[in-house]
């Protein structure tokens, strides 16, 4: 292992070459044969066994039992807090150097292991080959990149010489805090938030999501390996509503990171802020909380181009992610054109078990999901015209067809709720202006795109159209570290920017000293 020496995205696996088909073949085959172990809790190094267990399945084959997993509980909780602390008086004074280290052998171990935690993701969280590759090389790039930033983070800052005095402000670590990732991105967000936190020199107690616990299972092995201490992280699965609220209302949580919906992460920001006795800080709280994704289709776009932005963005994972284009508004000039486009289009997308390298959607995560997301189809047979799927079959695992509806008015609920599926609404705009302010129109601000040749119109949207991620002429999905940090405004979160250079600071605290020289 080398340290690098500059950030550079982990190159996507070509699944055309027929030697990386048979390598993820072979991994879905090992994993299968490993389907069905039991997992303890981590805490402070020590297997953990509770009083109950629950199961992750396959969405796809929901009789299929990924893996069965202790349950943990409020005291599980407390216990992995108290376990985190006394470590972080040993963790925070380890070197960044060592960190960035464990940092850097963690990214090379999950790439040898690359095939594997892919076919992990593609039997639990029901994603496709690409879609799971993704994810899997989405966490290689937080690891080498987080591990670079806290170096930087480590050195020497710039500040202003006075003289008479030697001034320096370093970066300092915060304690123990919480760490709730989403199933949607079971590796990525998981791996970023957690892998964030501790290369800074916190600690953490880690929940995963209920529906993906095994890929968390699968990163501590990962981190283990690579050598970070027992206690570092102490992996807890078990319900939100025990588990992660217990951790969330503590009075010893330093801060908490949490990705998922509106409503939950509301909950924990409104609890986080309470003061409770033997408080001593004011609690950080990162969320990014989802979307209502708009594409713009202007008068002047390229067609072609829009379509395939569209198709990609709205059913690439089901429509299963905050990213997610829910909403194409189009220029009334090109609204037909772009209408018939998309639905032949839509008609030739290949669904079926995601295990199955032709298939390009999969299943929604649960029987929860399904129910929701059929039932804002039927909204949407009440709020404008059905011209794609509809359609959803829950007998053997959990799918909905690509569904589309067309002539949606801009304050439907279709048009401003997150179903978090794959539903897109269209929309006709008058002209750019229009689109502009329905584009605006939510209480939303994740992502959005512009299809337009037209260059004033791309240099307003830079400035009128209010969303932390905006891409122009491209799908509004596939943030990269490094290049698009990413983050949302108003109801999306607190605008994170994960995977940019800001977001080591929400782990870490500046401490100014200042010295009179003699």
């Amino acid at each position: 292992m080398s340290k690098p020496t500059e950030f550079k995205n982990e190159p996507f696996i070509d699944f055309a070459k027929p030697e990386n088909i048979e390598a993820q073949e072979k991994a879905l085959a090992d994993v299968r044969a490993s389907l069905g172990k039991e997992y303890p809790l981590i805490i402070d190094g020590r297997e953990v066994q509770a009083k109950e267990t629950f199961q992750s399945v396959n969405p796809a084959k929901k009789d299929q039992v990924i893996a069965t997993f202790y349950k943990a509980t409020s005291e599980h909780a407390v216990e992995a807090l108290e376990a985190g602390w006394r470590k972080f008086e040993e963790w925070k004074r380890v070197p960044v150097e060592e960190r960035a280290e464990i940092a850097f052998k963690a990214a090379d171990i999950m790439r040898r292991r690359r095939f594997e935690v892919n076919a992990w993701m593609i039997l639990e969280a029901g994603k496709s080959w690409a879609e799971a590759d993704g994810d899997t090389a989405e966490a290689i790039d937080f690891l080498d990149f987080y591990g670079l930033e806290a170096l930087r983070y480590g050195g020497k800052q710039p500040i202003t010489p006075i003289p008479g005095e030697d001034n320096q402000m370093v970066y300092i670590p915060l304690g123990c805090g919480v760490c709730i990732p989403p199933w949607n991105f079971p590796m990525a967000i998981l791996c970023g938030m957690t892998s964030a936190a501790w290369v800074a020199g916190n600690t953490v107690v880690l929940k995963p999501a209920s529906t993906t616990p095994m890929i968390g299972q699968i990163y501590m092995e990962i981190v283990q390996e690579a050598g970070l201490p027992g206690g570092v992280v102490n992996f807890v699965p078990g319900p939100g509503s025990t588990v992660g609220n217990t951790l969330v209302e503590h009075p010893k949580t330093r801060f908490v990171t949490f990705t998922g919906s509106m409503e939950v992460g509301l909950g924990i920001n409104a609890k986080a802020a309470q003061h409770r006795p033997e408080q001593i800080w004011i609690k950080r709280v990162v969320a990014e909380m989802g979307g209502k994704d708009s594409i713009i289709v202007d008068g002047e776009a390229d067609l072609d181009e829009a379509v395939n932005g569209v198709l990609s963005s709205a059913f690439g994972f089901q429509g299963q992610k905050c990213s997610a284009c829910s909403r194409a508004i189009v220029d009334q000039t090109l609204y037909d054109q772009f209408t018939s486009k998309l639905i032949e289009r839509v008609s030739e997308i290949k669904q079926g078990d995601p295990a199955n390298l032709a298939n390009f959607m999969g299943p929604v995560i649960d029987q929860s999901a399904f129910e929701k997301i059929m039932s804002y189809v039927d909204i949407g047979k009440n709020e404008g015209t059905l011209i794609a799927g509809g359609e959803g079959d829950s007998s053997e695992g959990y799918f909905i067809r690509p569904t589309v509806f067309k002539d949606i008015d801009p304050q439907a609920r279709l048009s401003l709720e997150e179903i978090f599926g794959p539903v897109l609404a269209i929309i006709k705009a008058d002209d750019w202006d229009d689109a502009i302010r329905i584009a605006n129109n939510t209480e939303y601000g994740l992502t959005g795109a512009v299809y337009t040749r037209n260059e004033t119109k791309q240099k307003d949207a830079l400035e009128r159209f209010h969303v932390g991620n905006l891409y122009i002429n491209r799908k509004c999905t596939g943030a990269m570290v490094g290049a698009h940090p990413f983050g949302g405004f108003n109801m999306s979160g607190t605008d994170s920017k994960a995977g940019g250079r800001d977001y080591l600071l929400l782990f870490l605290q500046a401490k100014s000293i200042s010295q009179k020289l003699t």
